[in-house]
């Protein structure tokens, strides 16, 4: 339908944009982890998913096309709507969640509001096979790098959004977990 929009941002909410493309305004959902948002006034050019439902139709959109791939088959699994799939897509790069779903590892899933265990569970069966990391092996060693240096701040009492918040802000060149680690702490105490 719809698979992309290109104009001004007009407003900016908690989790999603408004954007004037040709003098219509468009409500476009968009997932948390989209730091590279730009200011109200500014261009924006975003991939888009239509999904119409009883009570009206939402927008989701994607800075990334593999982003909206990713969305779109995770809207497939079965207990997965468009919004437990943003929130998927909020709590790590799209390397790093089809990395952990390429994996097997249910844990970079479960940090997303809405998804336990057995639907992470549920996703890595249904989606191990069709998804892989743009970035390789790189990206795999990522993924469970950043789960570690996750764990290791949920052990030292920081809370979960702020480790989120954090993990999005290292450094990708840093591959080594010690080095993620250090550079999480002083993240944090900036």
């Amino acid at each position: 339908m719809i698979h992309g929009l290109s104009g001004k941002i007009k407003a900016l909410g908690l989790n999603y944009v408004v954007i004037d493309v040709g003098g219509v305004a468009y409500k476009v959902y968009i997932p948390l982890n989209e730091e590279k948002l730009p200011k109200v006034g500014q261009d924006m050019d975003v991939f888009t998913y239509l999904h119409m439902r009883e009570g009206g139709m939402d927008l989701f959109g994607f800075f990334v096309e593999e982003g909206l791939q990713l969305f779109e088959a995770l809207i497939l699994v079965s207990g997965v709507g468009p919004k437990s799939a943003m929130a998927i897509l909020a709590v790590g790069s799209v390397d790093q969640i089809t990395a952990a779903i390429a994996k097997g590892k249910p844990e970079l899933l479960q940090r997303s509001s809405g998804v336990g265990r057995k639907t992470a569970e549920r996703i890595i069966l249904e989606l191990k096979d069709k998804v892989r990391p743009s970035g390789g092996k790189e990206a795999m060693r990522l993924a469970e790098s950043d789960q570690d240096v996750f764990e290791a701040l949920l052990s030292l009492g920081y809370p979960r959004r702020k480790a989120e918040a954090v993990l999005r802000e290292i450094n990708p060149k840093l591959t080594d977990v010690r080095d993620r680690l250090k550079e999480a702490l002083k993240l944090i105490k900036d």
